[in-house]
């Protein structure tokens, strides 16, 4: 089975490193034309630089800083106006800090809601009149296992990642009719800058090494190991195809093993 998406036009957010970049990689390794947003001007140059094109991909980055999803959206629109119709969104924004629930502040609740369901739900609106047109189209959400296992210390993290969850399903049954699926990833440890600020984080508090603290998780996981960003590349990959046609208001947790519920 090989996973061909020439031809289609790949949103990918927060694309300049970790699981959004693997992800932009993958799918421009499948033919997709990708366009790459995130805040940072220097990482994404250096990713369309190195996405994979065949001579007939046209691929794009846009600087938008998410914490501002209004400022964001304008910005994305300007830059998609004259550019052919979105056939895939993925959805994905950097987790907020760690913290407990019950001290994290009002703002950082707002904040996460912002950057991610908020942003999330304006590109969405924003692609799918296009996505109806087509009978095609696929939102894929990079989320976390924490929506369906809350997490130790990352109180926001885990309120936000279920409200997305949430989101999605209701979307998914709204959008099937158009031939419109919308599915969620799950990554569990997966080696990013992401769980590198974590586990640092967790050694300054625990008063440990980081090598202590990453062998304690990696004790916790079935397999052993930290995930691999492209790992997660390959499942968005799949998701955004045509053999995933009917698959549609699934979460799927990449995540060795590691969550004991069913």
């Amino acid at each position: 089975m090989e996973v061909k998406l020439s031809g289609r036009t790949a949103l990918v957010c927060g694309a300049s490193q970790g699981i959004g970049r693997a992800i932009a990689e993958q799918l421009a390794l499948c033919g997709a034309n990708v366009i790459a947003i995130a805040r940072n001007e220097v990482l994404l140059n250096d990713l369309i630089a190195k996405l994979n094109n065949d001579g007939l991909q046209n691929h794009l980055s846009i600087v938008a800083d998410f914490s501002e999803p209004e400022n964001a959206f304008d910005i994305i629109k300007r830059n998609l106006q004259f550019l052919p119709g979105i056939d895939i969104l993925i959805n994905n924004t950097s987790g907020p800090p760690p913290g407990l629930a019950y001290i994290s502040d009002i703002s950082e609740y707002r904040r996460a809601f912002e950057m991610h369901l908020i942003f999330s739900q304006l590109l969405t609106q924003y692609v799918i009149p296009q996505m109806k047109e087509k009978n095609f189209g696929r939102i894929i959400n990079i989320i976390s296992i924490g929506a369906r296992q809350p997490m130790e210390n990352l109180g926001v993290s885990n309120t936000i990642r279920g409200a997305m969850m949430g989101w999605s399903k209701t979307l998914s049954r709204e959008l099937a009719q158009y031939g419109i699926t919308v599915n969620n990833i799950l990554p569990g440890y997966t080696r990013t800058h992401r769980l590198e600020s974590l586990i640092k984080n967790r050694a300054e508090k625990e008063n440990k090494s980081v090598v202590e603290i990453e062998n304690e998780i990696i004790s916790t996981i079935p397999s052993r190991r930290l995930g691999r960003p492209n790992e997660i590349g390959y499942l968005a990959a799949f998701l955004a195809s045509n053999f995933a046609d009917y698959l549609n208001g699934v979460s799927i947790q990449v995540d060795g093993g590691f969550l004991s519920c069913i």
